[in-house]
Formats: C-alpha cells, structure tokens, sequence
C-alpha cells in the first residue's frame, strides 16, 4: 500500500508519521484508511476499500463522532488461533476491524477499548480528515484553542485506622 496523506493529531515533522490518521492506497486502486497508536503500531483498519481517499476520511470521521457509542463484534479467527473485533455498520458489515488477532479474549476487548479512547482523543484534538478531492494536508482545528480547565483539588482521603494486632514483642515471645 503507498501512504497518500495522514493526519497526525496537530503533530509535525517525523512525529506525525508515527501516529493518527491515514489513508493508503491499496495495490488494487482503492483506499482504505488506518488509525496509529502514538507508538507507531496499527491499531485498526478500514474493513471496506473505497473508492477516493476523501470517501475513506469521510468514512474515519463517521466513526469518531460515533466513538462513545461503538460496540465491536469480537469473533475467533477463521484460520489460526486467535479473536478479532470489528464494528458492525448500519446494515451489520463491518465499518472497522483489529489490524491483527489477539491470543486471548480479553486482550482483544482491552484492544478495541484503546481504540475508541484513540477516536475520541482525536475528537478532543479537534482535527478532521483532509478535504476531499485534494491532497491531504496537516489536520485543520474545528475550533480555536481553549486554555485547559481548572483541575479540582485532591479530596482528603480518611486513612484507615491502624489495626491493633496482638503481635508480641521479641522479650515476650521468649517467655511463653
């Protein structure tokens, strides 16, 4: 597959390669788009191919609104060991899917959990897929930066109270 334009969550440079958003062209013409870990590491794919690179980052952007409200098919692999997750779309075929199979069950679901803290990590950058018909470009904020919101101070926690154990003393244990 070649890279035709990636989105990486404001990032410049070589840091924008490693993680987000992109859209790849398929070895059959069609694209398909990819969402990277800020690691480097593919964390899922577009199950359909389509037809235009803008088609795929419309199809992204569907998924990342919807991001609190995704659930995933997990199913066992067809050949080999392993479980896959995938989200169904409206009409129950796949819109996304794992980009490799998990040994276990739950590592699978802790999989499709980090990639729907991802999506909405992308939603809170504010960035959206490229304009379509045109080359993709850098992610384009939807609203002007906010200063971030005050943090609550930390709540005093009771300490439990201390246990009074019948330990004995070293000079009474020897006297028993």
């Amino acid at each position: 597959m070649s890279r035709v334009g990636q989105l990486g969550g404001g990032r410049a440079g070589a840091q924008a390669l490693r993680g987000g958003f992109q859209v790849e062209r398929a070895a059959n013409g069609r694209y398909q788009w990819q969402l990277k870990a800020p690691n480097g590491r593919i964390v899922a794919i577009s199950s359909p191919a389509y037809d235009s690179a803008a088609e795929a980052g419309r199809a992204f952007d569907g998924l990342r609104c919807e991001a609190a409200e995704l659930t995933a098919r997990i199913t066992h692999v067809r050949d080999g060991i392993g479980w896959i997750w995938m989200v169904p779309g409206p009409r129950g075929l796949p819109e996304a899917r794992s980009s490799r199979a998990y040994e276990r069950y739950a590592t699978c679901q802790n999989a499709f959990r980090r990639f729907v803290a991802l999506l909405e990590r992308q939603s809170a950058d504010g960035t959206v897929p490229a304009q379509p018909d045109g080359p993709l470009e850098p992610d384009v904020p939807l609203e002007p930066s906010r200063p971030p919101a005050p943090s609550r101070p930390p709540q005093p926690s009771q300490s439990p109270q201390p246990s009074q154990s019948r330990e004995r003393s070293p000079q009474s244990a020897g006297d028993a």
